[in-house]
């Protein structure tokens, strides 16, 4: 049994994306970490406090089974996966759509060298010859 830090995802939450991280691959050596609940909690852990990963408390597993894991799931995307879950799901929480559906663009205008032959263009609104780029 593990302590109850601060970084701690509660079983509530947990509950929301266990299924988001991959199974024990076939073959080879039979994994010992069982649970991914108190791997996670141990990436919390070094994000959250901004520690190494040798500094992990006692209490959690090994840190070279969390770093494993951690880089892994980097590697294969889960994170992504995980994040775009609880994206969405905070956005229903807050009665909002799961997906945005707007985007904001912005241009802005570059000046164009003297010694161009070509017409250059002008911005009015901010009274410089140039360019628009998106």
């Amino acid at each position: 049994m593990t302590k109850n830090y601060p970084s701690n995802l509660t079983w509530e939450q947990w509950e929301l994306i266990p299924e988001l991280f991959p199974e024990a691959k076939p073959g080879g050596r039979p994994r010992t970490t069982r649970c991914m609940y108190p791997v996670v909690n141990a990436i919390l852990y070094v994000l959250c406090q901004g520690c190494t990963w040798r500094a992990l408390p006692g209490d959690l597993p090994p840190w070279s089974t969390v770093y494993g894991y951690f880089r892994r799931w980097g590697k294969d995307r889960t994170w992504l996966q995980v994040h775009d879950k609880l994206y969405q799901w905070v956005r229903v929480a807050a009665s909002r759509e799961p997906s945005p559906w707007e985007a904001a663009f912005d241009s802005q205008s570059v000046e164009t060298a003297t010694m161009i032959c070509r017409d250059i263009g002008f911005d009015a609104g901010k009274q410089i010859h140039g360019r628009k780029r998106t």
